[in-house]
Formats: structure tokens, C-alpha cells, sequence
């Protein structure tokens, strides 16, 4: 069996620089407060007992964060996606009914993540405002976020253009 060619491959993170910034400064918190309990009451004073874990879930928080990576890849069997590390799902090129690379706002998704019961179906995206919006033969919806909305409509007309000379 020869191997499939992958046609389009996508790795996308969460690398806002905002983003990063307000889970650095939550971080930082606990350890502003112990510093002003120090200051206030000596270091033997009156020592915040669940310092330890606020950092350790605030810690957890952003490695989960820095973890996170929504991988796309669309060759000759369908269309597979990785939301790592939460979600794996696989679209079968028999399944699908409609494919279209649109632009959305972050309203009308109701933000980045995991996005359920939306207009669009179930929604992964991680930043931006460009999407693959799948329509399967069952009638479910799901909508793949993107940072290459013109490598994905060159693959989707190649397929389209393929499926219309069979």
C-alpha cells in the first residue's frame, strides 16, 4: 500500500503576547502578596499557607497553555485534526458535504479554545479569524481555525476540481 501524501499540514500555539503577559502577572501574584506579608510581619510572620497552591495550579495553568498546539493536516483520505492535548478527530473525505475557508470574529465563535453549540458547529481555533468550515453528510458542523486560509482554498478547489472529473 503506497503511502498518503500530505497536502497541508498547519501547527498553530497560543503565542499572544497578551495572553502571556496576564498569565505571567497571575503567576506573580501570590508571590507579590507573600513579599508584602514579609515586609509587614518579618519572613517568620504570618506566612500565607496556601501560597504553594495557587503557584502550583497557576503553574499548571500555563504549562497546560504552553502545551496546547492544534494541529491540521488534509491529504487524499480527509481531513485530520489534533487539539492536543484535549481532542483527535478524523473527517472522512466520503463524509464531508461542504468544505469553505471563511472569515469569522471572535464574537461570533465566542472566543479561542474549544468552542461547543456555536452557529458554526464545534469550533478549535487558537487565535485569528479565518476557519475551515466543514459540513459533514449527517448534518454535523465543525469549524477549523486557521492561519492559512489560501494554502487551504488552493487544496479544497484541487479537490473539488479532482472530484468534479471522476
Amino acid at each position: 500500500m503506497a503511502a498518503v501524501k500530505t497536502s497541508f499540514k498547519e501547527e498553530q500555539k497560543f503565542t499572544q503576547w497578551w495572553l502571556w503577559v496576564l498569565l505571567i502577572l497571575v503567576f506573580c501574584s501570590p508571590f507579590i502578596v507573600q513579599y508584602q506579608s514579609i515586609v509587614e510581619n518579618g519572613f517568620w510572620g504570618t506566612f500565607s499557607k496556601g501560597i504553594f497552591g495557587h503557584i502550583i495550579t497557576i503553574g499548571l495553568v500555563i504549562l497546560l497553555f504552553a502545551s496546547m498546539k492544534l494541529k491540521t493536516s488534509i491529504d487524499s483520505k480527509g481531513i485530520q485534526l489534533h487539539y492536543f492535548p484535549f481532542v483527535k478527530r478524523s473527517f472522512a473525505g466520503e463524509d464531508i458535504e461542504e468544505l469553505e475557508v471563511i472569515s469569522y470574529n471572535f464574537w461570533q465563535v465566542g472566543g479561542w479554545g474549544i468552542r461547543l453549540w456555536t452557529s458554526f458547529g464545534t469550533v478549535y481555533n487558537v487565535r485569528g479569524f479565518h476557519g475551515l468550515r466543514i459540513e459533514l453528510k449527517n448534518g454535523k458542523k465543525c469549524l477549523i481555525g486557521t492561519q492559512k486560509p489560501n494554502a487551504i482554498k488552493k487544496i479544497i478547489t484541487t479537490y473539488k476540481t479532482q472530484e468534479s472529473q471522476e
